[in-house]
């Protein structure tokens, strides 16, 4: 007979692997600085693209 993890050990599991995750990045980069941050919702700077497919040169 096998050893079966319940689906919410699983959860906590998962949920736990993904906090250590977020807290080793914390810890090794620092708290974000939420003045100099992009803003979350870019509509575009209004430069025109340069040097790439798109700017059909």
């Amino acid at each position: 007979m096998s050893a079966r993890i319940s689906r919410p050990m699983v959860a906590l599991l998962a949920l736990g692997i993904v906090a250590a995750i977020l807290a080793l990045d914390l810890a090794t980069a620092g708290a974000p600085d939420l003045f100099t941050a992009p803003s979350a919702f870019a509509l575009g700077s209004g430069a025109a693209p340069t040097g790439a497919h798109c700017t059909g040169s």
